[in-house]
């Protein structure tokens, strides 16, 4: 649901197969893992687009390729850089089949993506582009460590029982690893479920609630790409009334709530946008933050109406100034 309905928000490459982060980073993935074991270090994986993505552009040269932050961040992380630029002369062949495999291995779905992992791989934060300094970017990470160090204490004290008791221990361990990335920790659930066949930890009943809701969120999807279609259809005959009531009707019928609801709502802030009316757009930019005032999505929404809408209506109101002069020019 976040890519759905979002609102619309020089080379730093010098030599052939070089780094856009600079000295300190790696692209070989198996020797950075090789690397990490030995320096008993995580891997910080960068998968970024260098020369097409601009937030990727900006994360790079604002906080990745900073002589502070490599330093700091090499002392805990081996740096390791997985691009996918247009320009596929900057990494070399087997680079790029490595980096789809990984891409696809980790389920990434939009650049820039950091992940950190262990030593073997194994992810246990994720995070992307980030306001700040270095400095702040270093705070962000050692915050996202933490769930690193809860879930090794928990794994140690497994170790240490056994039946139920190393069930229960291993799963509050998985229970700091981000949903999207358990799949690289089977050999763990597996542990689980032989250790408590009756599922007293839980795990069992947890899976079968998320595979449900995975389901329930691809039939939405799928919904959601049929109101796509019908929204298309009705703005580009400029019935925008009947857009309007379009998602009006589709977020009552499936009873949509919180960011959801928000996400599918804000459709309207951009069929009064191409209508031309502002005042429309502000409303109902104002109806969508009441939904869930709090959620992130909000903080978009906000960050909309405060910075971007005040500029699009002076430049609205401008055309309509000149609008006059430019009629009376073509009378002559």
């Amino acid at each position: 649901m976040k890519k759905a309905f979002l609102i619309a928000s020089a080379s730093l490459f010098t030599a052939t197969f070089s780094y856009a982060g600079g000295e300190g980073w790696m692209q070989d993935f198996e020797a950075a893992k090789k690397k990490a074991a030995e320096e008993k270090k995580d891997l910080l994986l960068d998968f970024t687009g260098s020369d097409w993505c601009p937030p990727c552009k900006d994360l790079t040269a604002r906080i990745l390729s900073q002589d502070s932050f490599k330093t700091e961040a090499g002392k805990n992380y081996i740096l390791v850089e997985l691009d996918f630029p247009n320009d596929k002369s900057k990494i070399t062949p087997e680079i790029s089949a490595q980096n789809k495999k990984l891409a696809e291995a980790y389920g990434i779905q939009g650049y820039p993506t950091i992940l950190l992992t262990d030593a073997q791989g194994r992810p246990f934060g994720q995070t992307g582009h980030h306001p700040g300094s270095p400095e702040d970017y270093l705070a962000h990470l050692a915050d996202l460590q933490k769930s690193k160090t809860a879930r090794d204490e928990a794994f140690t004290k497994a170790e240490k029982a056994e039946g139920v008791d190393k069930a229960k221990a291993l799963y509050a361990g998985l229970k700091n690893i981000p949903d999207a990335h358990l799949k690289h920790y089977s050999d763990i659930v597996e542990t689980i479920k032989a250790n408590d066949p009756t599922d007293e930890s839980g795990l069992i009943a947890d899976q079968a609630k998320k595979e449900a809701e995975a389901k329930a969120e691809a039939e939405l999807q799928e919904k959601m790409a049929g109101l796509n279609e019908k929204l298309a259809t009705a703005i580009e005959s400029g019935d925008n009334s009947k857009a309007i009531k379009l998602v009006d009707e589709f977020v009552e019928a499936e009873k949509l709530e919180g960011e959801t609801k928000q996400q599918v709502l804000s459709t309207k802030i951009n069929v009064f946008l191409q209508g031309g009316d502002f005042d429309a757009a502000e409303k109902a930019a104002a109806e969508i933050i009441a939904v869930a005032p709090e959620s992130e999505f909000s903080g978009l929404v906000k960050d909309f109406i405060e910075k971007r809408l005040p500029g699009m209506r002076a430049a609205a109101q401008e055309e309509e100034k000149e609008a006059p002069a430019d009629k009376a020019t073509e009378a002559k």
